[in-house]
């Protein structure tokens, strides 16, 4: 087991000397008073020892323990003591590593490089301020807010200060009029009196009373804020690589925790409390910049990335950190990145997710809805049928995600005879231009709103789609195009076994009436109607609208050359071929080698044709069927059954299940 020697007195050092400790290093962490003693707790691998040592003790200390290192994380002003360390390692050969305090808040001290960064800083935090700056730098400070509440500045007690402090509006209890310097216990009582939670300094040195004031600042329990960095501690290495750089000195394990983090609609008032704990405990925050913006608090390190691959890849690299968030929007399942994100950090690391309020919950109950009887899509970069959905569901919540989702659907609706369909919007959920509003389709094709946004539609109207196939022919519209009869259409679709998401080509569409049946059993997949006849087209065109089917698209042309530039299909329905059947089977199977195909012939030569094409493609051919049928007509008052031309049903497909 390795031995480190850490000189600690800092938030840092007490950090750095448990972070050691957890991975099995054995640490002596050095502190010079007892109330830094109490900071620690010793355990197995960490024991501390109190009390100030000069370089010669130092030596004598090196000597006795032996380390493979020794850590400086003293204060980044105790610049004696770094210096002692520094020739205490050199004189005696003992390896030696600083730890440098960077810029932003620490738990103890904020170190900024100019006045207007200290501003900046304290523009973002609550609670009084002790300014110690003088009168000079005071009118910059008057960029604060609020600054004639919170702030308490001590200056000169010379007339001409006072009076310019007045002009600003600093006075009464505000305007301290005092010559230092100031001893440690009049800085404490000063901090005491006003409940400054802030002292602002620069780096006065020993002369100027800087001791005294961090001293006083750290008892009282107040941040203090130094402008200017301290010279001579420019070398050194930050929390983050020095972590890194032990871990690859001597071989030390990972600890890493990675945390899904649901942070809610974006703003921390919709984040959980375990979520905001789980934030203020993290080494590092990652996320796209909006999750990062809720998530991250000041001075946190922080990893802008919302790619799972991207995340996985620097989290690899970066072993250092031990407590990661990645947060993520609304709810981690609820159309969130964390399951492709879940599966790739399984493998290397731990990982705990944390819930959130999804957009759902949080709108339906401004909206005063229930949500247990929606149909709940999400159409934020995917394509998601709405339309068909809001047709056939009374009920419809979408995350959306385009400037103009809300127009594009209301224009749709409309279109499609649903204008009177109601669509509450909420825009920008949870933060403070927060935007809900409803009002119907017809009404909002020409809105343009916010690309952060979801919907609930309301259609009373809605007919639920038919849980078989069969629409009777006389619902289509009819013209001299041909279309497959009712009772063959549920056969030949029977035997294409449809999922909810196929993509489904209809080769020689006609009227339609095959397209139309399928559109409504794939509500999430999409259906391509190939046609060249232009009066069939029309046809299409018509009774894509009659039944609202936004996932039927309808494709001008003869096949295969209409197919061309179309997504590979999962299951094709060919009803007629124009003499192409050949080159139409073969532009499918390049496409998709396992597509599922159902050819419907009328004569014996076509039967033949498709046989022999199947057998020369190695398919399979699953079955060969006649549905030969009969209608009844009215003679009088019998019926005599009319028979109709028999139709050959063929169902193929290479490998698989049947």
């Amino acid at each position: 087991m390795c031995k480190v020697i850490v000189f600690a007195g800092t938030t840092e050092g007490y950090e750095i000397s448990r972070w050691l400790a957890r991975r099995d290093v054995n640490v002596v962490s050095c502190v010079a008073t007892e109330y830094g003693a109490h900071s620690l707790e010793e355990s197995g691998n960490l024991r501390i020892a109190a009390g100030r040592m000069d370089e010669k003790q130092m030596r004598q200390f090196f000597g006795e323990e032996m380390p493979d290192l020794v850590l400086d994380a003293t204060h980044p002003y105790a610049a004696k003591v770094t210096e002692n360390i520094r020739t205490a390692c050199r004189e005696s050969g003992f390896p030696y590593l600083r730890l440098l305090r960077q810029g932003g808040v620490d738990g103890e001290v904020v170190c900024v490089d100019s006045v207007e960064e200290a501003v900046s800083w304290l523009g973002e935090t609550k609670g009084n301020i002790l300014l110690t700056t003088g009168s000079k730098e005071l009118r910059r400070f008057t960029a604060l807010p609020d600054y004639q509440e919170r702030l308490y500045a001590r200056v000169l007690s010379l007339p001409t200060v006072m009076n310019a402090c007045a002009e600003l509006g600093i006075e009464g209890k505000h305007l301290i009029g005092m010559q230092g310097p100031f001893s440690k216990e009049m800085n404490l009582a000063m901090l005491r009196q006003y409940d400054c939670r802030y002292l602002v300094t620069k780096d006065t040195g020993t002369a100027g009373g800087f001791p005294q004031k961090a001293e006083a600042a750290q008892e009282a329990g107040a941040v203090l804020v130094v402008i200017g960095r301290p010279a001579g501690d420019a070398k050194g290495l930050s929390m983050t690589e020095m972590k890194r750089e032990l871990l690859r000195r001597f071989s030390l394990k990972s600890l890493q925790k990675v945390t899904l983090l649901g942070i809610g609609m974006g703003s921390t008032r919709t984040m959980t409390l375990e979520g905001k704990q789980a934030c203020e405990q993290a080494d590092l925050i990652i996320g796209a910049k909006r999750m990062i913006q809720a998530a991250a608090r000041p001075g946190q390190e922080i990893f802008q990335e919302y790619r799972a691959e991207e995340i996985c890849r620097y989290l690899r690299e970066h072993p250092e950190y031990e407590q990661v968030v990645v947060a993520l929007s609304g709810d981690v399942g609820f159309y969130s990145g964390a399951r492709n994100l879940l599966e790739r950090l399984r493998k290397f690391t731990q990982v705990e997710i944390l819930s959130g309020i999804s957009s759902l919950v949080y709108f339906m109950s401004k909206l005063g809805l229930s949500w247990d009887d929606a149909k709940i899509v999400s159409a934020h970069g995917q394509d998601c049928n709405l339309v068909s959905w809001i047709g056939s569901h009374p009920k419809v919540f979408a995350i959306l995600g385009k400037e103009n989702s809300v127009r594009d659907l209301a224009a749709a609706l409309t279109e499609y005879g649903m204008g009177e369909v109601l669509l509450s919007v909420g825009e920008r959920l949870s933060y403070e231009d927060e935007k809900i509003f409803t009002g119907k389709a017809s009404e909002l094709t020409e809105y343009a709103g916010d690309p952060l946004s979801v919907v609930c539609a309301q259609n009373p109207w809605a007919k639920p789609a038919g849980s078989t196939h069969g629409i009777p022919d006389e619902a289509f519209i009819r013209g001299k195009a041909p279309m497959t009869k009712e009772e063959v259409r549920c056969v030949s679709l029977g035997k294409l076994r449809l999922r909810e998401d196929s993509v489904c080509y209809d080769v020689g569409a006609g009227t339609g009436s095959v397209s139309v049946e399928m559109a409504l059993r794939v509500p999430a997949g999409r259906v391509y109607a190939i046609e060249r006849k232009p009066e069939a087209v029309e046809l299409l065109r018509a009774n894509k609208k009659k039944f609202a089917l936004e996932q039927l698209h309808i494709i001008e042309g003869t096949a295969p050359e209409a197919m061309r530039d179309l997504e590979p299909p999962t299951h094709a329905f060919i009803g007629g071929s124009s003499g192409n059947l050949k080159e139409i089977v073969h532009s499918l199977l390049r496409k998709n080698p396992a597509v599922r195909m159902v050819i419907n012939c009328i004569t014996l030569e076509t039967v033949s044709e498709v046989l022999s094409l199947i057998q020369e493609e190695g398919l399979d051919c699953r079955d060969l069927v006649q549905v030969a049928m009969a209608r009844s007509k009215n003679l009088g008052r019998y019926h005599m059954m009319m028979g109709e031309n028999p139709i050959y049903v063929i169902t193929c497909e290479k490998g698989g299940t049947p």
